[in-house]
């Protein structure tokens, strides 16, 4: 890491959270009925879905709503611009899963430490804020390590280096996927999935979309990368979250309330330390991509498609 900001520790930050923020998160990115030891405290396998913890910067220790562009304006990083979070969307996001979290944080005390990996200028366009957050027990075990990007829109040409290039992932070309899951959104989806703790009001009211470009109100970002990991996990995981090690994909355009989503995925047969490499993409359905460099490692279910 080198450059403005790059190296920078933000303040251990304790989270929380209650059996009822994960079965909250679970049915907000669109668990089903039949995956009941995700949606049901009482089952005998009741489990955290295992992207939980992306949303744990956001929501902290609260129960209650927060102000969101307080919260994200209050750490500045030093020896960069400060950035407008009025104006900001996610780039991408990559976690790494190395220990199931509990149904509830109570008994145990859970810390994210986060820093700053690089700042890039990328002009006119806007900046981009690469950040690394390790959620762990306080002087113990490592749960998951997750890596992503904010891109402050026009907020660029201030000196700053350009940042690396990207490794790409990209979908096999005329092969057949091995599994499509699709999710009908609504116009309330990004209400409910608010709740878990991101409270930006790009995602609840149409006035900051207006001014950003977008036409009004869009979903979270997290929200598709959310319900895309959901997908295929249902699909080729047996949704079962040990069959995940490593999930990514890039924010490639806006998804609107009220579009349906189809996640494409396609098993690679390359495997690492014995998790094969998945890529997929999802798009709003027979229309524009909307996560791209899509890549998971997986202990996949069932045959790979001949096509």
């Amino acid at each position: 890491m080198s450059g403005p900001g790059a190296g920078f520790e933000y303040p251990a930050q304790e989270v929380t959270w209650l059996k009822r923020d994960v079965l909250l998160f679970a049915w907000s990115i669109g668990c089903t009925a039949d995956e009941l030891h995700f949606l049901y405290e009482l089952h005998p396998n009741f489990q955290v879905f295992p992207t939980y913890p992306i949303i744990l910067p956001f929501k902290q220790t609260d129960q209650e709503v927060i102000d969101f562009y307080a919260r994200s304006g209050s750490t500045p990083i030093p020896n960069v611009p400060k950035f407008d979070s009025r104006r900001v969307v996610d780039g991408q996001r990559t976690i790494t899963f190395y220990k199931p979290i509990p149904p509830t944080s109570a008994g145990k005390e859970f810390e994210l430490k986060s820093k700053v990996v690089g700042v890039y200028d990328k002009g006119k366009a806007g900046s981009v804020v690469e950040t690394e957050t390790i959620l762990a027990e306080k002087g113990g075990d490592v749960y998951s390590k997750a890596v992503g990007s904010a891109f402050f829109v026009g907020q660029g040409n201030w000196g700053g280096p350009k940042g690396p290039s990207t490794v790409n992932y990209p979908p096999p070309e005329g092969k057949k996927p091995d599994a499509v899951h699709t999710l009908q959104t609504s116009r309330e989806s990004a209400h409910l999935y608010r709740l878990n703790g991101d409270y930006n009001p790009l995602h609840a009211t149409p006035e900051p979309g207006q001014k950003m470009g977008f036409g009004g109100a869009i979903m979270h970002g997290l929200f598709s990368w959310n319900s895309a990991c959901h997908g295929l996990l249902q699909t080729l995981g047996g949704s079962n979250p040990a069959n995940l090690r490593e999930f990514q994909a890039r924010f490639a355009a806006p998804v609107k309330p009220g579009d349906k989503l189809a996640t494409e995925a396609w098993r690679t047969g390359e495997f690492k330390d014995g998790w094969e490499e998945v890529r997929f993409i999802t798009r709003v359905e027979a229309g524009k991509v909307v996560l791209s460099n899509g890549r998971a490692l997986m202990k996949c279910q069932g045959e790979r498609s001949k096509l």
